[in-house]
């Protein structure tokens, strides 16, 4: 049995942007290990004796047999029991975990997220950016964003959608998160990728004015971002969002 819920924040499972490394589009595959025995510590720290052995067994599993091996591998059956064996508290970043130790390419996590539990792709979303470094995983982001599922979008604003949605997208993901009252502090980059735009200020503008006329109330997110989106001084520039404009 796992100890009972303790109100500790769950370990982060991912790192945020580093000061000047916005244009650094790909995780290093340094960093991406780091973030990954962190991850695994945080982990291991807060399970109980059982716990610890049976994620510290599916590891293994997954280290040994990584990829696929038939209709589902090994390391697939362990996903859906991490919230038995972990508790629901630690699932995700022990499916995280278990995620790279398989060495998950693009396929596999897109068999994993179209077959898997709400729990299960929500652990897919926020495995993305250190397993695949380039767009190849961009259709599970859309997916997660056509959803009214908050702890899906959530996870799915984070770190990889900020690389590779391009402006027209990330924009809607902003909306679509203060529609759905997903705190915009989900957002990854969303100072960097904010500023200076002019057509989210106006799309911020008019989703205001929309809900103002209703007589519903302005989500106070909005005014923050809205905030984010005037232009950078001109000795820096506005930073340019990743993708194409449209």
């Amino acid at each position: 049995m796992t100890h009972p819920p303790t109100h500790q924040p769950a370990p982060r499972l991912t790192r945020p942007a580093e000061a000047g490394a916005e244009h650094d589009t790909a995780p290093r595959r340094s960093d991406a290990a780091r973030d990954v025995a962190e991850l695994r510590a945080a982990l291991t720290a807060r399970l109980d004796t059982a716990a610890r052995r049976w994620l510290d067994q599916a590891l293994d599993e997954a280290a040994a047999h990584p990829g696929g091996h038939g209709p589902i591998s090994t390391w697939e059956l362990r996903l859906a029991e991490a919230g038995r064996r972990c508790g629901p508290d630690h699932a995700d970043a022990a499916r995280v975990l278990i995620l790279h130790a398989a060495r998950a390419d693009a396929d596999a996590l897109a068999r994993v997220y179209h077959q898997g539990t709400a729990d299960e792709r929500r652990a897919v979303l926020r495995a993305l950016p250190g397993l695949v470094p380039g767009p190849d995983a961009l259709p599970l982001v859309e997916d997660a964003l056509r959803t009214n599922d908050t702890r899906l979008l959530a996870a799915a604003v984070g770190p990889y959608a900020a690389r590779h949605l391009d402006a027209h997208q990330w924009r809607h993901a902003v909306l679509k998160c203060l529609f759905t009252g997903v705190g915009t502090g989900h957002v990854a980059e969303l100072d960097r990728r904010a500023r200076g735009d002019a057509e989210l200020a106006r799309m911020l503008a008019d989703y205001a004015v929309e809900r103002t006329a209703a007589g519903r109330p302005v989500p106070g997110d909005l005014h923050r971002v809205l905030a984010l989106t005037e232009p950078a001084t001109a000795s820096h520039g506005p930073a340019a969002p990743h993708g194409k404009e449209s």
